[in-house]
């Protein structure tokens, strides 16, 4: 049994790999690492005062998680989604997510959260960029359906927030319609907060449905095999 002192301990800091892993990821998922782009460790390195060798570590997990892709010619980049893959990820979320939803409103999960989300957007707490857009984005969609009840669904559907978040960033420089899908967000809400679990569910799948159709048309097509692979 732990000591009242080592109980009070703070945690342990976070590793340099870590660090560097979160630092690459939020650059890629608010678009300051464009799709394609090239990660150079040396670079990346200097540019966050660490070595190159928890760039290299970070760089394969996020390589593991989809973000980025490693070629043994041309190093690490970032993932170029391809319609195919855009469309792949989109379908298992318009399967899992409104469900998740539905759980949550007919369990009587409480969608504070949510709500602050959408106030923070509206009271321009966070920049209308669609780098902050799209972190918001992320928050939102979580925080509706982390009440579903069952921590398995809300891990697989974490799983698949940053592939997502990576369509998404993509699909706004293709159609900037960040700002019209807040209003699509506040209806979900709504639905959600007044206990209509069918029609919360019906309105989420369809925001999803939706932006994908829109923005499926301007993703390149499916890459090599090599590129995929290298996931």
């Amino acid at each position: 049994m732990a000591s009242t002192s080592s109980a009070r301990r703070p945690p342990p800091p976070v590793s340099r790999t870590d660090f560097v892993r979160d630092a690459i990821k939020d650059s890629i998922l608010s678009g300051e690492f464009g799709p394609g782009e090239t990660l150079v460790e040396a670079e990346v390195g200097a540019l966050l005062g660490v070595s190159k060798t928890p760039v290299r570590e970070a760089l394969r997990i996020l390589a593991g998680s989809g973000l980025v892709t490693m070629s043994t010619y041309k190093g690490a980049a970032v993932r170029v989604m391809d319609a195919e893959s855009a469309h792949a990820v989109y379908d298992l979320r318009a399967l899992l997510e409104p469900e998740a939803v539905r759980r949550a409103v007919e369990s009587g999960a409480d969608f504070g959260e949510a709500r602050q989300v959408l106030a923070d957007v509206e009271t321009g707490a966070n920049a209308a960029d669609r780098g902050k857009a799209s972190l918001t984005n992320r928050l939102f969609h979580r925080a509706l359906y982390s009440g579903c009840g069952n921590p398995l669904l809300v891990e697989i559907l974490d799983g698949l927030r940053d592939q997502a978040a990576l369509i998404t960033v993509t699909g706004w420089g293709i159609s900037p319609t960040w700002r019209g899908e807040a209003a699509e967000h506040r209806a979900i809400l709504t639905a959600a907060e007044s206990g209509n679990a069918r029609q919360a569910e019906h309105l989420l799948r369809k925001h999803i449905t939706d932006f994908i159709d829109r923005v499926a048309g301007g993703l390149p097509e499916e890459h090599s095999t090599e590129t995929k692979g290298a996931r």
